[in-house]
């Protein structure tokens, strides 16, 4: 398994890339990324994780901040050059950029979401979903096996 994180340049190879979409919210959101990242160690494939080690809970969110916008930057990249994206909703978070990713990249046929009950728009996914072909995993572990399945 090759990992890049933001801002590392993207840089892919012959093997399956995933971008590592969803819920991030510090203190808030379960760090599942650690998860998949543990669980895919030993496939062939990229993952593409945008959780920034370096970033900074005061940084201003606006693009005149040159760091900000590098990160949004480096995630619509990684989005479009990837393989496959996956999408996790936490239940305990409100998620507002992994919603908006879900709506840019629902008609492309790359996504794989997993909205647990308990996610305060789990109802406007599931349709969003449906509406466009959008395979659903039920749980974590159901998602970590589709990209497993998908790698072979």
């Amino acid at each position: 398994m090759k990992l890049i994180t933001a801002p590392t340049k993207i840089e892919l190879d012959k093997n399956l890339s995933v971008f590592l979409a969803g819920s991030i919210e510090v203190g808030v959101a379960e760090r599942w990324q650690d998860k998949v990242i543990k669980e895919l160690s030993e496939e062939s494939l990229t993952l593409l994780n945008p959780r920034r080690a370096s970033w900074d809970t005061s940084w201003k969110q606006t693009i005149d901040n040159p760091v900000f916008k590098e990160q949004v930057n480096w995630e619509l990249e990684a989005l479009e050059k990837s393989d496959m994206i996956i999408m996790y909703f936490d239940k305990n978070t409100k998620s507002p950029i992994t919603l908006l990713e879900l709506g840019l990249f629902a008609r492309t046929r790359k996504l794989i979401v997993c909205c647990p009950d308990g996610f305060w728009r789990k109802g406007n996914v599931d349709v969003v979903c449906e509406r466009y072909e959008v395979q659903q995993a039920g749980s974590l572990e159901e998602l970590i096996n589709e990209v497993k399945e998908r790698v072979k």
